[in-house]
């Protein structure tokens, strides 16, 4: 049996449910976050309750129970389900509202599975499709990813994985993932204005900070021509090469020499 839990209640998560007048079905409002859990243990827990709180706060949602007693259902829910390897998503809505229109008490979800996760650098680099997009209010993890499965027939049409947005060429985020470029100079850039601030993203440039000289600044799709290498990041794909951006090889087309080195470091912070 597999457990969730909704508003401090666990049940079974085939009978996990909320009413159909949420404001997250009738209007798309809502906020989530995601993290692992290895060796049983929630891995960054502290930055991802911080984003979700900050997430909560810019979508003026109002959490009524205490960090704490989050954190304790946490850890119940992973016992529960007696979970080595997993991940966890919280959610919050806004609620059933009278109106149909305005924030009421926000509903909190919680609902996991196992998962494995990668313990080794891919060797295949990804291959990205660029699309002209800015995703709303993005420094919240909104549950809005209308354009991000839309756009699912044209990546797949450029013969690409993911789908890499810009904005007059000046480059953002994946749907799902962060995204840095080494230069031809061996400077590490990814960009830092209206950009979800990933925990991966924000581990990763915290070991690079001692290996190399780091940018945050506007990046643009033309400097993938000259880059040594570019990967992703997010909590599921860790560190992962970027072989191809709009047909156009980036690199040698897999991992290069400061992503295995970051990949390397960036494993130190997991749980063994």
């Amino acid at each position: 049996m597999n457990y969730a839990c909704i508003n401090g209640e666990f049940c079974n998560t085939d009978n996990a449910m909320i009413g159909i007048q949420d404001m997250a079905l009738q209007r798309g409002y809502g906020m989530f976050d995601f993290f692992k859990v290895m060796g049983g243990q929630p891995v960054f827990l502290d930055d991802h309750l911080d984003r979700f709180w900050e997430s909560a706060r810019l979508l003026r949602l109002p959490i009524t129970l205490s960090r704490e007693s989050l954190t304790k259902q946490i850890h119940q829910l992973i016992e529960m389900n007696q979970w080595s390897d997993a991940g966890i998503r919280m959610t919050l809505t806004a609620g059933y509202a009278p109106d149909g229109y305005s924030i009421h008490e926000p509903n909190l979800l919680m609902s996991g599975q196992s998962v494995q996760l990668p313990d080794t650098l891919s060797e295949k680099g990804i291959r990205l499709f660029s699309y002209a997009h800015q995703r709303q209010l993005p420094l919240i993890k909104s549950i809005d990813y209308l354009m991000a499965v839309w756009i699912q027939d044209e990546v797949k049409k450029a013969g690409a994985d993911e789908v890499l947005y810009h904005q007059g060429g000046w480059i953002s985020e994946c749907p799902r993932a962060n995204i840095f470029l080494v230069t031809a100079t061996g400077v590490l850039v990814t960009p830092g204005e209206q950009v979800l601030q990933g925990i991966t993203r924000k581990k990763i440039l915290q070991v690079a900070e001692k290996i190399t000289r780091i940018e945050t600044r506007p990046v643009h799709l033309n400097e993938f021509k000259t880059a040594r290498e570019a990967f992703i990041t997010s909590t599921t794909k860790l560190l992962t090469p970027v072989a191809v951006v709009d047909g156009i090889p980036v690199g040698t087309g897999g991992p290069g020499e400061l992503s295995r080195v970051l990949f390397e470091e960036y494993s130190k912070l997991l749980p063994a």
